[in-house]
């Protein structure tokens, strides 16, 4: 539900010229909410369908699936992101789009991809974070799973296809030829485990959560201060002798000089550590360990981010001419472009003439 207009908005902000199709009742998260804004429209619905056109068509019926294949015939690319044999349903696969437009590039997003035992079952963001293994390694040791704050599942989802898309069309450039993109948001779960996989693969130890650490460095981690949280990042030891120096800790420089004596000896860095951050307030330590050149920064919240002096220089919060909203984090030197998001069916005079 989030990952195909996420990655249709993300190929919207770098140029595309994106048609959203909805049935006769709107996309379901026109819907979602709260909050909704003043006239009713759902912000959930306006963080990700920027820069879009909407047309309205119910491709059950004959009339309208003839129509959208007019469309497809003046397209580039078609995402769908339906449950698995959706499509085939309509009468709207692959075989039949290439059928108007030879070389047009598909993109199917679905929970589980489209073969396999799973392919039918349906889930939503939660249920692949689960099944990828992300919720059994977040959290603190001994506490429940946990979910990510934001559906990195569908984020993460909506990344990679507009990436596939972008490498099908960049194909085509060269070889003249169309493809399906087949892509499992249950997949790209998976794919994201990394080295933590890389990890078990390697010495069969099954990993849990560890709270805001990580499995192999020394410090990085958050650590309460007097008046919040701030992390530090002692990812290579370059970092570690300076960070000795600003809490005044130098006699842990000399006993655990390397990453591996310091993972050895967790418990006690940590604690250490911890103890002398405890008495001073976060953006005093802030400012003393960026002095010292030492990776960290504070543990913001929400409206701390959003009013943060590099976030607002680099444009990550603009305006669409009516509201707020997020940046394109990608920078390339062009004037990017905001619209609104578009209302039910706004483009259906232009692009549905006959």
């Amino acid at each position: 539900m989030l990952a195909g207009p996420y990655a249709t908005m993300l190929l919207a902000d770098m140029g595309a010229e994106v048609v959203k199709v909805e049935d006769p009742a709107g996309d379901p998260i026109r819907r979602m909410g709260p909050p909704f804004e003043a006239d009713g429209r759902s912000a959930y619905f306006m963080a990700v369908n920027r820069n879009k056109r909407s047309v309205v068509l119910d491709l059950r019926t004959d009339r309208d699936r003839d129509r959208f294949l007019r469309l497809v015939a003046t397209a580039d690319a078609v995402v769908d992101n339906f449950r698995a044999g959706v499509m085939e349903r309509l009468r709207l696969t692959p075989r039949d789009l290439r059928a108007v437009r030879p070389d047009l590039v598909t993109c199917s997003l679905t929970a589980f991809g489209g073969d396999g035992p799973y392919r039918d079952l349906p889930a939503f963001d939660l249920v692949l974070q689960a099944m990828g293994g992300g919720m059994s390694i977040t959290g603190e040791p001994g506490g429940a799973p946990t979910r990510s704050g934001i559906p990195v599942g569908d984020l993460a989802g909506g990344i990679f296809a507009a990436l596939a898309v972008c490498a099908a069309l960049l194909r085509r450039q060269r070889t003249g030829q169309g493809e399906h993109v087949d892509l499992s948001l249950l997949d790209v779960q998976v794919s994201l485990l990394t080295y933590v996989a890389q990890y078990y693969l390697t010495d069969g130890r099954v990993p849990g959560p560890v709270g805001t650490a990580h499995q192999s460095v020394v410090p990085y981690q958050a650590f309460a201060t007097a008046d919040g949280h701030v992390v530090i990042a002692v990812f290579g030891e370059n970092f570690w002798a300076p960070l000795c120096r600003a809490l005044d800790l130098e006699d842990l420089a000399a006993r655990y000089p390397d990453n591996a004596s310091r993972h050895a000896h967790r418990d006690e860095v940590v604690a250490r550590v911890q103890d002398r951050l405890a008495g001073r307030t976060t953006d005093e330590w802030v400012a003393a360990l960026r002095a010292a050149g030492v990776p960290s920064g504070p543990v913001n919240t929400l409206d701390r981010v959003l009013r943060d002096p590099q976030v607002r220089h680099r444009g990550m919060v603009v305006s669409d001419g009516e509201r707020q909203l997020l940046g394109n984090p990608i920078k390339t030197g062009a004037a990017d472009r905001f619209r609104p998001a578009p209302a039910l069916g706004q483009d259906d005079a232009e692009l549905l003439r006959g």
